[in-house]
């Protein structure tokens, strides 16, 4: 497999283990009206809750997404007249946003219901129960909804992180950097935290209803190991819409954005680090294979 494959699913990991306490009180925000109350402790066995899952997923789609979108945008470009144009950007992160559905949807369904369970549930005891009662299909309630944050949300992830590196202050690159090709670690860093602002406001709307769909309960024949609003219990799930109009009538816009806050703090510290880790990871394999160039072809004879 490609080095931008390995490089995407070691970000991948680190990634979502430094940021899962934070997603944690995300969704709780996301997925509870205004007169729920907390019902989880921030202990650090709840702190680590539904890590599982995105550990083994979101390497696996962090690898796909760098993946897809590298090889999206070679294609674009090769068919396009205007090389490099900011469109072409947002369109290949949008294509590895859908590419990395198959992946994403499952993972944020048994991610999201291992964060809410009451009482806490392993993310594998999800995975068997949502098999047992729903079958394969059941891994991907809300999917609809999923692959449309992450096409969207990756389409701008990918222009944002691009866009701020063409507008860092040319003063503040060294010569040896700007002659090689590589970022230094400061702009690194920067530029991912701020892709991953610009995503999570992008899509975040979306997030909600996504949160909201897929933590309802399971059936409306099974108690209810999830809680969603407590009003919902025992009834039938309702669609993305319906979510939609009940998520309206809480509070208007507001609840669209509940937990936006804490989502951006995550999202520069999680994307930072990634990108930070993708592009050191991809930096040693560039070098390494320089050295390999390099070598004298009488070693080779």
């Amino acid at each position: 497999m490609s080095a931008d494959f390995w490089a995407g699913y070691l970000s991948g990991i680190i990634g979502i283990v430094v940021g899962n306490p934070l997603d944690i009180e995300k969704v709780h925000r996301q997925t509870r009206n205004n007169a729920s109350e907390k019902l989880y402790s921030q202990s650090s066995a709840a702190l680590m809750r539904g890590t599982a899952a995105p550990i083994l997923g979101y390497g696996a789609l962090n690898a796909l997404l760098f993946f897809s979108y590298n090889r999206s945008e070679e294609i674009l470009k090769e068919s396009a007249s205007a090389r490099g144009a900011g469109w072409i950007t947002w369109t290949a992160g949008a294509m590895s946003g859908l590419a990395v559905w198959i992946v994403s949807a499952p993972t944020e369904l048994i991610k999201c219901r291992a964060q809410m369970s009451i009482p806490a549930t392993s993310s594998w005891a999800i995975l068997k129960q949502i098999l047992r009662q729903e079958g394969v299909r059941g891994l991907y309630h809300g999917g609809v909804v999923t692959a449309l944050r992450d096409s969207v949300g990756y389409g701008f992830y990918f222009w944002t992180y691009e866009l701020a590196h063409r507008c860092w202050p040319a003063a503040q690159e060294h010569g040896s950097e700007a002659a090689s090709g590589r970022r230094d670690t400061p702009r690194i860093l920067l530029c991912g935290g701020i892709a991953g602002i610009a995503t999570w406001a992008s899509v975040f709307p979306l997030d909600v209803i996504k949160s909201r769909l897929q933590t309802q309960p399971y059936s409306a024949s099974a108690t209810p190991v999830l809680v969603y609003h407590q009003t919902l219990a025992g009834k039938r799930r309702h669609g993305a819409w319906q979510i939609a109009k009940d998520t309206y009538r809480e509070g208007g816009i507001r609840p669209f954005f509940r937990g936006l806050s804490i989502c951006s703090a995550r999202a520069f510290l999680v994307n930072a680090i990634q990108w930070a880790v993708y592009e050191w990871a991809m930096s040693g394999v560039n070098a390494g294979n320089e050295n390999a160039q390099l070598l004298p072809q009488s070693c080779n004879d």
